[in-house]
């Protein structure tokens, strides 16, 4: 029997990727969104579902289906907008998690942030006490709460995954890696920090291969998972290394400067993932922006 999969913001970057891989393994998948794909192939086989989560009476377009995964990556991306950002990660969670709250077969995969440890000294760990200073990062680790708390009530098992720096095909232009990518192909000059921050940074088929292997596992236990490629590299090097790959543009470093609550050193310990699923990323940051370089070069 095929696996039901609900994935919330199923059009999104990570969302549309990780849908085309699930299509070629043959699940039933069902995509919620706030609003028809745009510049993204509407894809067959999908159940589109266009509602906002954030709105309760919404989830009656669900009413009567089933599904053995919920993959929650849906929230608002401009992290500078509080009110949107707390409604849409935090509101629409809580509406999700109410709609399943008498369905304890349900595995509960919330995809986190590495924003929720805050000032923790890197390599940061699981065990790590989250210490958020943002407040998007509180916003999210308020969330990952809420999914243990209702986990536990409910009897349902979960995965909670803080990625850090995910890239790759499908990403908005206002993201580093989009954004430093279409200024070199541009050949114009752009504005960036001094790219001394150190990141790490994973390639979409990565977390998307790790996503589906959590489908898969047979016996899967509830935790938390830090998930990267596991080696930092300063923000300066990305940029230079997109810049000669294409051989044009020119980064004008210094000229935008680090916000207020942007840390430095952000990169976890990956051990745990690793070990938990022998899982570990095949695409170095090389093979990574090679493969991002040529999606948008086209």
């Amino acid at each position: 029997m095929k696996k039901k999969i609900l994935i919330v913001g199923g059009t999104g970057f990570i969302g549309h990727n990780l849908t085309i891989k699930l299509l070629k393994s043959k699940y039933k998948i069902t995509s919620i969104s706030r609003k028809k794909p745009k510049n993204l192939k509407k894809i067959e086989k999908v159940h589109y579902k266009i509602f906002d989560i954030t709105k309760k009476k919404k989830f009656n377009k669900l009413k009567g289906e089933e599904f053995d995964f919920v993959i929650n990556l849906g929230g608002n991306i401009d992290h500078q907008n509080k009110k949107e950002t707390f409604k849409s990660h935090y509101i629409g969670l809580k509406n999700l998690l109410n709609f399943f709250k008498n369905n304890n077969k349900i595995t509960f995969i919330q995809v986190g942030s590495s924003l929720e440890y805050g000032n923790v000294i890197s390599p940061q760990k699981e065990k790590n006490t989250c210490e958020p200073k943002s407040f998007y990062g509180k916003t999210k680790f308020k969330a990952s709460k809420l999914v243990i708390s209702k986990a536990k009530k409910i009897n349902f098992k979960y995965i909670i995954l803080r990625p850090y720096q995910i890239y790759g095909p499908h990403q908005k232009f206002d993201r580093l890696i989009p954004y430093v990518i279409k200024s070199c192909l541009k050949n114009i000059k752009f504005k960036c920090s001094d790219g001394e921050q150190l990141r790490d940074f994973l390639y979409i088929d990565d977390f998307v291969s790790l996503i589906i292997k959590l489908i898969n596992k047979k016996n899967l236990r509830s935790g938390i998972y830090n998930i990267g490629y596991g080696k930092p590299i300063k923000v300066k090097s990305i940029i230079e290394n997109i810049q000669k790959k294409i051989r044009a543009g020119k980064p004008l470093f210094g000229t935008i400067k680090m916000r207020k609550d942007e840390i430095k050193k952000i990169y976890p310990k990956i051990d745990k993932i690793k070990k938990g699923f022998n899982w570990k990323p095949k695409f170095n940051i090389k093979t990574g922006l090679n493969k991002t370089i040529n999606f948008y070069d086209r």
